[in-house]
């Protein structure tokens, strides 16, 4: 790829660190250490520019919390606003399109402007927007599993084995390196992989024991560093590759580290789960969890990104349609003894109501949000409107 010899001038611009440091205190502006920056900006940004150009920076120490997702529990790792977080969306500024350019259609976790809705539109199907005698119409596009059901009839389903906490730091460097040409560059790239190792002992033991995988104590990055997220999909991207080039897969969804692959027969599918544990052991030191499943589709569905699909109708995953319900019912308990939401359940009620309108949900809607609705407007009313309105004027005015 050309054009990355430079790159790193740009990064330690004192324009790209602004508008780093723009972005990286974007809805953060009422933290301490934001405001602290906010007295003298440039002075800080200043420091961070020295530290950048003479190789002084180096990734603050981590503070590490564990997150609980229903019944996973993640290690989630935070660095401090300054330097680190400002550092790191200064070079993503500059180096996402080489990264973007170097990925496939057919990866959609930490992607600007995609996530979910793709997939969901594929899977499930869509209105699209077309000329039709002249006018502009609203057509439906049906799912996938319904206009190519002889290429969908099988699903094969992964993800891998605790993903982050396995990336080689080594492996992740020399993809770097092809891809980027600039020694500076690559000196901070270098520095924020090997920063922390987040495989734990028993992540060790255990690769060991499996024997699949070529064990190095240099591996794990942290979920919560914004680099994070981009490494791990520029990770896969040449798996991504080689599955659309190599193998010719024609359906193919990854979200991060959850795999969908769609073909026409069981033999199939079972013949490229063994090229792809080779391909994931061999070139990537990674190792798929024994849980794969191979299915056919429109039987059980495919449950995936939050919704199971099954061509003619859509349904919310089980688990998330409980915790919806647990959620509601909550907030339904709130609403009759007149005691107001929480802004937490506000943003909940809020994020539910876009799930549910990306599948089948009528009865959801009306049993658990109808109710909802005039209570939750009215705490909008009372409690967010100003405040947002508030803050669009602060972000606005600077």
């Amino acid at each position: 790829m050309t054009g990355t010899k430079d790159l790193f001038d740009s990064i330690c611009s004192m324009d790209n660190l602004y508008r780093a440091y723009q972005n990286a205190k974007s809805g953060k502006g009422w933290y301490k250490e934001v405001k602290q920056i906010e007295k003298r900006p440039f002075y800080y940004l200043a420091g961070l520019q020295y530290m950048l150009r003479n190789h002084l920076f180096k990734t603050s120490e981590y503070e590490v919390f564990i997150l609980n997702e229903g019944k996973k529990k993640r290690d989630v790792y935070k660095l401090p606003f300054f330097p680190d977080r400002i550092a790191q969306w200064a070079i993503l500024q500059v180096i996402e399109p080489f990264l973007l350019a170097n990925m496939t259609a057919d990866t959609y976790s930490a992607i600007p402007g995609k996530g979910i809705q793709p997939i969901v539109d594929d899977l499930r199907g869509h209105y699209k927007t077309k000329i039709v005698d002249g006018k502009k119409k609203s057509v439906w596009v049906p799912s996938i599993l319904l206009t190519d059901e002889e290429n969908t009839r099988y699903c094969y389903k992964i993800d891998l084995h605790h993903f982050y906490q396995s990336i080689n730091h080594e492996v992740l460097k020399q993809k770097y390196r092809k891809v980027f040409k600039d020694p500076e560059l690559l000196w901070v790239l270098d520095e924020i992989a090997d920063s922390i190792n987040t495989a734990t002992a028993d992540d060790l033991i255990e690769l060991s024991l499996s024997g699949e995988v070529e064990v190095d104590p240099n591996i794990g990055i942290p979920i919560g560093n914004y680099m994070s997220q981009y490494s791990g999909n520029f990770y896969l991207s040449s798996f991504d590759h080689w599955v659309k080039e190599v193998l010719h897969v024609k359906h193919y969804y990854r979200y991060m580290d959850d795999v969908v692959i769609f073909a026409s027969t069981k033999e199939e599918l079972h013949e490229i789960h063994k090229r792809v544990t080779a391909y994931t052991r061999d070139y990537l030191h990674l190792s798929i969890k024994g849980n794969y499943q191979i299915f056919p589709t429109k039987v059980r569905g495919v449950d995936f990104v939050g919704y199971r699909f099954f061509g003619e109708y859509t349904l919310l995953r089980k688990s998330t349609a409980i915790n919806f319900k647990r959620k509601m019912r909550a907030c339904r308990k709130k609403m009759e003894n007149n005691i107001p939401p929480t802004y937490s359940e506000w943003c909940s009620f809020n994020s539910y109501k876009g799930w549910l309108g990306n599948c089948d949900s009528y009865r959801l809607s009306k049993k658990y949000i109808e109710p909802l609705i005039e209570y939750m407007q009215d705490y909008y009313e009372r409690e967010v409107k100003d405040h947002a309105e508030v803050y669009r004027c602060y972000v606005q005015c600077g």
